[in-house]
């Protein structure tokens, strides 16, 4: 009986171990997770991969293919007329009426 008890106790703090290692797994990689960036132009296939889009850092609708810029790059491709994602729309937020 001794023996089936201390083998539950043994499974039992390993689990809760593991557990723990886990959560500091994940608190660890919440700190060390760069920050959104606040604007994303979504860029094209071929040489030079060109742009071609404009999306709000959150924006569940961009491609795997993109590069954080700021606010002043995005207003200027939003300017010179590549297109807004219709989703986020980052021309309402940044005041670039069509």
């Amino acid at each position: 009986m001794r023996v089936w008890h201390a083998m539950w106790l043994a499974r039992i703090d390993n689990k809760i171990a593991d557990l723990q290692k886990r959560e500091a797994e994940r608190e660890h990689g919440r700190r060390v997770r760069p920050a959104r960036p606040e604007w994303i132009v979504q860029l094209g296939i071929g040489t030079g991969r060109p742009p071609v889009q404009v999306h709000a850092g959150d924006c569940y609708a961009v491609g795997n293919r993109r590069r954080p810029i700021d606010r002043d790059e995005s207003r200027r491709l939003l300017s010179s007329g590549l297109p807004a994602c219709p989703h986020c729309q980052p021309g309402i937020e940044l005041r670039i009426l069509d």
